[in-house]
């Protein structure tokens, strides 16, 4: 099996981490930061939003089963496009909504979804759309971070909403 790779900001990591996670296809995902200036950043650094890194996750998937434009169209409904810097409560430039491609293929498509999509929210998309940065891994303990925690505040309240909206309107693509 051939994996490829997709790299992807929708705000918090925990919430993309943990839809995509359930995605049929989708072999491995990992939170992480990316488009910043300062090499190996910390989650304390990238918090406090000087750094210019978002908050990301890559994500391993067999295109035999769900290809990079079903994952973006994924990504389009479990996070607000719409709104820069910003997703509900965070806000910050980590937080922004951004597409990082890995090809010109991957930029194609990014732009054909993100067309797309123009023609379903009420305000316009401000998804930054960006050749592949270097990707830095998170911590440890932000990895799987909503399997392990699901009863944090943050977690119950935040996270659980954006899978159960993602098994509403995906569910053909759950594991």
């Amino acid at each position: 099996m051939a994996t490829e790779t997709a790299i992807l900001g929708g705000g918090c990591f925990w919430c993309t981490e943990a839809v995509y996670l359930h995605v049929k296809g989708v072999e491995k995902v990992e939170s992480g930061y990316a488009g910043g200036a300062v090499p190996d950043p910390t989650y304390e650094q990238v918090c406090a939003g000087d750094t210019g890194h978002a908050e990301v996750i890559r994500i391993e998937f067999d295109p035999a089963v769900i290809d990079y434009h079903d994952l973006l169209e994924i990504f389009f409904t479990i996070h607000d496009p719409t709104t820069l810097n910003r997703q509900g409560n965070d806000v910050g430039t980590q937080y922004r909504s951004v597409i990082y491609f890995l090809s010109a293929q991957q930029q194609a498509t990014a732009r054909k979804v993100m067309a797309e999509m123009a023609n379903v929210w009420n305000a316009p998309i401000v998804t930054e759309l960006a050749p592949a940065p270097m990707f830095y891994r998170a911590e440890t303990y932000h990895q799987d971070y909503f399997s392990h925690h699901p009863l944090q505040g943050y977690c119950a309240f935040v996270v659980a909403p954006k899978i159960d909206k993602f098994r509403a309107i995906h569910g053909h693509r759950i594991k």
